[in-house]
């Protein structure tokens, strides 16, 4: 008999936490900067913190549901054990959304800004190229692209640093911190939609949960890589913007988009802006490479649990022991960002994620509230009151995204709502199809003559 291909144990604590620092890219400070800006009214300290809290108390729930389900089902699992498969569906359809649009997210920028500095070369060329090499990579295993990621992560880390070395620079001694938070001009509701724009810049911590199966010791492991990737994104954002609204209270951009390509500018002049986009660009690279990582896993624990085809995406290649069939797919999938417009993709990724966090912050309180019966006064703390915050944060923040996002992720969820109820409908087609002959057989034969 041969032995069953399983998904390696390899991944170290901080190759995981590269990876998940690669998916959400801390360089996505500069792509979103102008954007951030204008959402906060230029209170971007501000929502940053905002969006910091928000986020930790989900990052938090993320960690608990680890420790109690080391699998790389991330949201969907959770949702699943704890409270109802239907529901574990729903919750890892809509968190496909979040996976399957992040490469494209990736290669549809990868493609816009190496046209920009190479216009005799078509974006599409740059596309498919990406696609073709991120394909490669992560089928020849996911230790090779973590060590990948750790390199260009601390590329961009090294550049964060010395932009807020040009900034600290251009400190004068009249500054006043304190005076950040005593601003009082710009309503707090105008915060909070600066913030819901933000936490998009912390998406990615999550995607770790997909590779328990591949970490070592993924109890403590998983649950520490997240807090750690937390940590680390809050200060690469949280020091550059005090240190930016403290030189330059009052910003004015020629186009929001490049926004962010104006401040390291402004800031550093054109040495510094040449450097960025070499460092954008790698960027792109190591989160696309991560996203392709994380929607193969969810594939494979989705086709491993029969909710997809188990044939096709349970798939492990005996060699590389990484699910090639499902990377093949997202490459293919991640053509779509030669037609697909980046605000729309940006959508897809925002209802996905935010719906996936919520249900895992209530998968929380259902697992060691309810079933558990985890009531001490520690326990109600750590079990409902904070799990509840962070549902009701990423509820708020679901009710902010605009009337297209939720139109097309609720369009998404009712095609899996008819993919379930046909797959539901096919298999008990298929069971009742060989039971028939089963309860044929066990009928007690009649005879039409004597036994010679």
């Amino acid at each position: 008999m041969a032995n069953e291909v399983k998904l390696r144990k390899s991944l170290s604590l901080y190759q995981v936490v590269y990876m998940g620092l690669a998916w959400m890219t801390p360089m996505i400070y500069f792509s979103i900067y102008g954007i951030a800006y204008e959402n906060a009214h230029g209170m971007l300290t501000q929502a940053y913190l905002l969006a910091f809290i928000a986020i930790f108390f989900t990052a938090y729930s993320y960690g608990v549901m680890s420790k109690s389900f080391p699998t790389s089902g991330s949201a969907y699992t959770y949702t699943k054990k704890s409270i109802h498969p239907y529901l574990g569906f729903l919750v890892g359809w809509a968190l496909l959304l979040d996976y399957f649009f992040s490469p494209i997210i990736a290669c549809l920028t990868f493609g816009i800004y190496l046209h920009a500095q190479f216009p005799s070369i078509p974006a599409y060329v740059w596309i498919i190229g990406l696609n073709i090499i991120l394909g490669i990579v992560n089928i020849i295993g996911i230790k090779f692209s973590a060590n990948i990621s750790k390199l260009f992560v601390w590329i961009q880390i090294l550049f964060i640093g010395v932009f807020c070395f040009f900034l600290i620079r251009n400190l004068t001694g009249d500054v006043n911190p304190m005076g950040l938070f005593l601003q009082t001009d710009v309503p707090f509701s105008t915060i909070l939609a600066g913030a819901s724009i933000i936490c998009f810049s912390f998406l990615g911590f999550d995607t770790v949960t997909t590779m328990s199966e591949e970490t070592v010791n993924a109890q403590k492991t998983i649950p520490r890589a997240i807090m750690i990737i937390i940590l680390t994104a809050s200060v690469l954002y949280l020091v550059p913007s005090v240190l930016t609204q403290l030189i330059y209270p009052h910003l004015t951009f020629v186009n929001v988009d490049s926004a962010g390509f104006e401040i390291v500018k402004l800031v550093g002049g054109a040495a510094l802006s040449s450097v960025f986009i070499t460092v954008l660009i790698l960027a792109i690279f190591t989160q696309g490479l991560s996203s392709v990582t994380s929607v193969s896993r969810l594939l494979y624990v989705m086709g491993r649990d029969s909710i997809l085809p188990k044939r096709v995406f349970a798939f492990l290649h005996p060699k590389f022991n990484t699910p090639v069939i499902n990377i093949v797919i997202v490459s293919c999938v991640s053509l779509l960002a030669l037609v697909i417009s980046l605000d729309n993709a940006v959508k897809f990724v925002n209802f996905g994620a935010l719906t996936a966090f919520f249900f895992v912050n209530i998968s929380v309180i259902v697992q060691k509230y309810i079933k558990e019966n985890q009531r001490s006064l520690k326990q109600t703390i750590l079990y409902l009151a904070l799990p509840l915050v962070g549902a009701g944060f990423i509820g708020y923040l679901l009710s902010l995204l605009d009337r297209d996002a939720l139109w097309m992720g609720g369009v998404w969820l009712m095609i899996g709502i008819v993919y379930h109820l046909i797959r539901k409908k096919v298999s008990s087609e298929a069971a009742g199809t060989v039971l028939a002959p089963m309860a044929i057989s066990n009928k007690p034969m009649r005879t039409t003559g004597s036994i010679k």
